[in-house]
């Protein structure tokens, strides 16, 4: 006869062998960024999928444990697009982030995995791990001082004629191959103002740019001494291309700060990385302009890794009076040619981990900010597009989308942008390949497309709080792992066309305390697509399908937003809808007011999320994307003081 201790020991191991009990792998702790911390936990077993993982932080040296949202159990997750040859299964596991941190802080975090069926491994993870800061130049190094070629006037030195000069030494008749004097991890290249613009056919171009008119930057700085190339305050310092293919090509360098610059006329301004070749590292953008350009900061590369760019001016080169997408017939209207002509693809386009894309402001271009579809994720976690911030940005007049996450892996963090004007699409994950992929805190304004959140290819892993959308949520492609909270859907009566459309491939789903205002004179107005337990739905049929006329239908008969309520425009202080049938019409941030009426029905609606909303003012957080009582998050770069910047 077994004694009970030895019993329970017997019945815990059998458990820890079945199907259903999981057993931990070694914790993956993601790049860092300033505010947000990422983790992946792969784990085998649980199918039953009952296993969770709690988390809890503090800084370091306190002793108060505070809640931070659950990490996502993923895996099995079909993400596929068949035209592309892409079929990715989500490999089993646990992902999720620790939100809205403090800059270069310690953290302790605390991660907890159990499972009534029996766990084994290192269920309990504690670690350490600091947030970033944003990058600076180097105090100790070494000043270089380049001037134009026509600067008149005394200079400080040492000084050069070009940034090549200063970069490499360059000298001995070959400039562009000839490093001498190179420049030291460090070092700061103080570009004094004028004009520096590429002869790239003249044989004795003054800034040592020969035939194509590409600065090649390819040395290595560290985090704590950074090469930096920046203005010295003394004026305007233009990189004019010339109409030359790129400015700067930096795909071999690490830890570069460019900051203060105007680069314009050139396709490419910064090229950063291309895929399976070679790529950046450390990569820091500031408080430059962009102006006429095709591209403004670009890498495909998955070893490309923690860049910060942000507090910048992005301007393409694409129309400004009238929104015109690229989907010929529906755009008929916009005159003689039915599509848009391709002058600027994205302002920025990246992969790999660690970046940070904060406080940017663009316009007039097809897409704004975007990760690299890339196709199948490394296997390598530090060569995925993991751990990345897309927050408050600043996002107007788009051929095609606001911000693409569309080859986004785990922890990918859209929060707190503002868009106004996109033709086809908002805030896409086309597709997401286990995610979670946070959409918090964002604001869409017409988006005639009907296509507010472009999820399609099959993503996985999203989670959307505390948005506005000023239109409707109508992509049918079925998404798994999806889930909503504490958002604002109010449609524009758009005919023909219902508020919201749920997609679920997957019975891992859910939607609450969300608001919606129906389209007048539209009876489908909530569709929804649910598969039972343990079954899928990647290609429904149209039977699957069930649509509601209400909110009240739709809770009856599914059993979800049990705490949604329908609201309308005058739950806003003062906001009108962009006009339906105007289709190319051109909306200014400046003129619209998304706050929210104080009395109206959306104000404490929402439910506590933490890491969130821990802040709201109230009996219970507000649903959309501002909250009464606090303030507006800036949008754009912060040196702009609420000027427009795209007039």
């Amino acid at each position: 006869m077994l004694i009970p201790s030895l019993l329970v020991l017997c019945l815990a191991s059998a458990g820890a062998d079945s199907p259903n009990s999981t057993r931990a792998g070694a914790l993956v702790v993601e790049h860092p960024t300033l505010h947000n911390l990422g983790f992946e936990w792969p784990i085998q077993g649980d199918v039953n999928r009952n296993a969770t993982v709690t988390v809890t932080f503090r800084e370091a040296g306190t002793t108060e444990w505070r809640p931070a949202l659950p990490l996502v159990r993923i895996g099995g997750e079909n993400v596929y697009r068949r035209r592309e040859n892409l079929d990715y299964t989500v490999p089993e596991g646990f992902a999720g982030s620790i939100l809205n941190l403090k800059e270069g802080t310690e953290y302790e975090c605390r991660l907890q995995l159990t499972d009534p069926d029996g766990a084994t491994g290192e269920v309990e993870q504690t670690v350490r791990v600091k947030t970033r800061t944003e990058p600076q130049p180097f105090k100790g190094g070494r000043t270089l001082h380049v001037y134009p070629p026509d600067h008149q006037g005394e200079k400080l030195e040492p000084n050069f004629t070009s940034l090549l000069q200063a970069y490499y030494g360059a000298g001995l008749g070959d400039w562009n191959a000839v490093w001498e004097r190179r420049a030291q991890a460090g070092d700061t290249i103080l570009m004094h103002a004028g004009l520096y613009k590429n002869e790239r056919l003249n044989y004795v171009d003054p800034q040592m740019t020969p035939f194509d008119g590409t600065m090649s930057l390819t040395l290595k700085g560290t985090p704590e001494k950074p090469i930096t190339i920046k203005s010295a305050g003394d004026g305007e310092v233009i990189f004019d291309g010339g109409g030359n293919h790129r400015v700067f090509d930096i795909m071999a360098s690490r830890y570069h700060l460019f900051e203060g610059l105007t680069i314009r006329n050139t396709d490419v301004a910064i090229f950063a990385g291309q895929k399976e070749v070679l790529g950046a590292v450390g990569l820091a953008v500031k408080n430059c302009r962009f102006e006429n350009v095709g591209f403004g900061i670009w890498t495909e590369y998955a070893g490309s890794s923690d860049f910060y760019i942000a507090d910048n001016l992005f301007l393409g080169r694409d129309d400004r009076f009238r929104l015109i997408g690229w989907t010929g017939p529906l755009w008929a209207s916009a005159g003689p040619y039915g599509s848009h002509q391709l002058t600027s693809y994205y302002a920025i386009k990246l992969y790999g981990p660690g970046h940070v894309v904060s406080h940017n402001a663009i316009a007039y271009f097809h897409d704004g900010i975007g990760l690299s579809t890339y196709g199948t994720p490394p296997e390598d976690p530090h060569q995925r597009a993991s751990s990345i911030d897309i927050c408050h940005n600043d996002l107007h007049l788009f051929n095609d989308d606001f911000v693409e996450a569309d080859g986004a892996v785990h922890n990918v963090r859209v929060m707190h942008n503002r868009g106004v004007n996109a033709a086809h699409g908002g805030y896409s994950a086309q597709p997401a390949f286990g995610g979670p992929v946070y959409f918090i805190g964002n604001i869409l304004y017409h988006v005639p497309s009907g296509v507010s959140f472009k999820f399609s290819g099959k993503p996985a892993g999203l989670f959307v709080y505390h948005n506005t959308i000023i239109g409707e949520q109508t992509i049918p492609d079925p998404s798994s792992n999806m889930h909503f909270r504490n958002n604002l859907f109010l449609g524009r009566d758009t005919p023909d066309r219902g508020i919201m459309t749920w997609a679920n491939a997957t019975a891992a789903h859910s939607t609450d305390y969300n608001g919606f205002r129906p389209n007048n004179g539209v009876s489908a107005q909530y569709s929804w697509l649910s598969p039972q337990p343990g079954q899928f739905l990647y290609e429904p049929k149209p039977a699957d399908w069930k649509t509601f006329a209400t909110l009240a239908e739709f809770r009856a008969a599914t059993g979800q937003e049990t705490h949604g309520l329908e609201v309308d425009f005058k739950d806003f202080e003062s906001l009108v809808p962009p006009d339906p049938t105007q289709r190319h019409a051109v909306y200014h941030a400046m003129d619209l007011n998304f706050r929210l009426n104080p009395t109206g029905r959306a104000v404490d609606a929402g439910v506590l999320i933490p890491t969130v909303n821990d802040g709201f003012a109230g009996r219970a957080p507000d649903l959309g994307a501002l909250e009464v009582g606090r303030p507006e998050p800036k949008y754009g770069p912060r040196w702009l003081k609420g000027q427009p910047f795209y007039r």
